[in-house]
């Protein structure tokens, strides 16, 4: 390991936990809450089961002005809010308030973009069977959309991932963080360079194991 890794050791440590916290509850927002907005904005789209033009301009909308913001300022835009939730607008803890919206608002167009892709001969033989909502859902959408979600899920992940370097604005810490002040601010290039290949290292091997997964779960 180079020398200069060995003396901020501990500090990498603690930046890499830090991302991986503000990066797994991202996960976590993107699967409970962003799954299910995508799936009620493939559903109640123009022509498919729960036709609803005002849940879905409603749910577009919101997406949309979410996706659209620049993530720095979201981020600032949302400390009022972040300090009512939290009790702070700086710290880990903090930072993964925006992190989790933006999360949701990413994902759910994917999912939603995912289910698109179904092809429309599996809804309408599910509805044939009388199948309910929840089970045309859950054993029908999702399973034929499954290699889909989860390709989307790791282009997700590597996105929040992006987005974690930009949380040393509120505090929030992480590796992005970490090669800013120690590397870029204090002038260790030799530093910022190794984090950097870090960075690409955890991108990589997120990229394969979602690649993997999706492969092997694809029955087409």
């Amino acid at each position: 390991m180079p020398e200069v890794l060995l003396e901020y050791q501990s500090e990498i440590w603690l930046s890499i936990g830090e991302t991986f916290i503000m990066v797994g509850f991202s996960i976590l927002a993107a699967l409970l809450i962003g799954l299910p907005v995508g799936t009620f904005l493939f559903l109640c789209r123009k022509g498919q089961l729960l036709e609803n033009q005002v849940v879905f301009s409603s749910l577009n909308l919101i997406v949309n002005i979410i996706r659209s913001f620049p993530f720095l300022l979201l981020v600032i835009f949302l400390i009022p809010f972040t300090r009512f939730i939290i009790g702070t607008a700086i710290g880990t803890a903090a930072a993964t308030v925006p992190m989790t919206i933006i999360a949701i608002a990413h994902y759910s167009r994917l999912a939603e973009q995912s289910l698109l892709d179904v092809p429309k001969g599996v809804m309408e033989a599910a509805v044939s069977m009388g199948a309910s909502v929840k089970d045309i859902i859950f054993k029908f959408l999702y399973v034929e959309a499954r290699s889909a979600l989860v390709l989307s899920m790791t282009t997700s992940t590597i996105s929040f991932i992006s987005y974690s370097t930009i949380m040393g604005v509120v505090g929030g810490g992480g590796i992005g963080d970490f090669a800013i002040r120690y590397g870029y601010l204090q002038f260790r290039t030799d530093l910022m360079i190794y984090i950097i290949i870090i960075m690409v290292i955890f991108v990589q091997i997120i990229q394969y194991a979602g690649i993997t997964l999706a492969r092997k779960i694809d029955k087409r």
